[in-house]
C-alpha cells in the first residue's frame, strides 16, 4: 500500500503575490523529487510552483501538525468599534492579522450594507477606526461577508445589479494593487455556465489552498465547495453533506490547514437562533466529523452568524444579534494552543 507525506508547497504568482499550502504526495514522489534537488520548478500558466527543500519542509509540515489540537475558547468580548443600532457582522481578520474586514449598516457608508475595515500597526496594537472601502467594492447596493486572502485578494458577496449577475446575492473577487489600489471586479460564473453563483444568496465564501484550491460557501441553506481550476476560474459549487442538515447551515469559514471548519446553523441542538458550529478532519481530504455546538461559553439565545478563524486560528471572530434583529455587534474569543 502506497503511503502519503505532507509537505508545505509555495505557490508565487507573476504579480507579486504569493500563497503557502499543504499537499499529501506519495512517498515515492518526495524521494524522487529529492533526489533532483529543491530547486525543481513547475510552471504553469501566470503560477509558478516550487517545492522547497523537501526534507526540511516534511519535518516542519510534522512538527506543525503536532499542533493542530485545540484548545478551549476563552471568555466572548466585543470589538472597540461597534456602532449603537447598527448593524455589524461578517467579521475576518487578514492573513497578517492587522485588518478586521466587517460588514456593516452604519452611517457613512455607500448605501445599504457596505464592507469596512480596522487597521493596527501589529497583531497586538488596538484597532483604528475603520474605514469604508471604497469603489469598485462597495457600491449602492448590499456588499457583504469580505474575505481577504494571500497576495492582497478579497473576495465578497453583493447584491449589485449587473450583466451576467446569477440572483441575489454572488460572489465577486478583487484584488489591491499596492501601486493603483483596488482592481476591477471578477464575477465568479453562473452554476449554469460552469461556476459557483446561483440564483441565491451566497454567503461566507473561504478559499483554502491545501488539499487543493478550493472555495467553500452557503447557498441558500447550505454548504458547498467549488474547486478553483487552473486558469483561476471556480467550478460549480458540490454539497458538503457531512455538514449539511435539514435546517439553515450557512457562512463556513475552514482554517488554512483545511483540517477544521466553523459555520452557522439552526439545527437541532441549538441554544437559540443561529449557533456557531464546528467540524474537524484528521487531513484535507478526510471527510469531516459530526458538527458540534460550540457551547454556552460562545453560543447565546441571541443568534450568532458568520464566524471566522483567524490565520493562526488562535482567535474566532463572529457576529451576534442581541435581541432586535435591526442591531448586531462584532464578538471575538481566543484559545491556547
Amino acid at each position: 500500500m502506497s503511503k502519503t507525506v505532507p509537505v508545505r508547497v509555495v505557490e508565487v504568482h507573476t504579480d507579486g503575490g504569493f500563497d503557502w499550502g499543504d499537499a499529501a504526495v506519495g512517498a515515492a514522489t518526495v524521494v524522487a523529487v529529492a533526489a533532483i534537488g529543491a530547486g525543481a520548478f513547475l510552471a504553469r500558466r501566470h503560477v509558478l510552483t516550487c517545492l522547497l527543500g523537501i526534507a526540511l519542509v516534511v519535518a516542519t509540515a510534522g512538527a506543525a501538525q503536532a499542533k493542530q489540537a485545540p484548545g478551549e475558547w476563552g471568555p466572548v468580548a466585543s470589538v472597540p468599534f461597534n456602532v449603537p443600532d447598527a448593524q455589524d457582522g461578517c467579521p475576518i481578520e487578514s492573513p497578517d492579522g492587522r485588518s478586521l474586514y466587517f460588514a456593516s449598516t452604519r452611517t457613512g457608508g455607500q448605501g445599504g450594507i457596505d464592507i469596512w475595515a480596522a487597521h493596527r500597526d501589529s497583531k497586538d496594537a488596538p484597532w483604528g477606526v475603520p474605514e469604508n472601502l471604497p469603489a469598485p467594492i462597495n457600491s449602492v447596493s448590499d456588499d457583504f461577508c469580505p474575505t481577504p486572502t494571500r497576495g492582497g485578494r478579497l473576495f465578497f458577496v453583493s447584491r449589485r445589479t449587473i450583466p451576467g449577475a446569477c440572483g441575489m446575492g454572488d460572489i465577486y473577487l478583487t484584488r489591491l494593487n499596492p501601486a493603483t489600489g483596488w482592481e476591477d471586479l471578477r464575477h465568479l460564473a453562473c452554476r449554469e455556465d460552469g461556476g459557483p453563483n446561483t440564483g441565491l444568496d451566497e454567503q461566507g465564501p473561504s478559499y483554502v489552498r491545501t488539499g487543493g484550491p478550493s472555495l467553500y460557501y452557503s447557498s441558500g441553506p447550505d454548504i458547498y465547495v467549488s474547486e478553483r481550476h487552473g486558469d483561476g476560474s471556480f467550478g460549480p459549487g458540490s454539497p458538503v453533506e457531512e455538514l449539511n442538515s435539514s435546517s439553515m447551515d450557512i457562512q463556513p469559514n475552514v482554517r488554512r490547514d483545511g483540517r477544521e471548519v466553523v459555520f452557522a446553523s439552526n439545527r437541532l441542538g441549538t441554544l437559540g437562533g443561529q449557533d456557531i458550529w464546528v467540524s474537524t478532519r484528521k487531513g484535507p481530504n478526510d471527510s469531516w466529523s459530526t458538527p458540534v455546538n460550540l457551547g454556552g461559553s460562545v453560543n447565546t439565545t441571541a443568534g450568532e452568524t458568520r464566524p471566522s478563524l483567524s490565520w493562526d486560528a488562535e482567535t474566532l471572530y463572529f457576529g451576534r444579534a442581541p435581541g432586535a434583529p435591526s442591531t448586531a455587534d462584532i464578538w471575538f474569543t481566543t484559545r491556547d494552543r
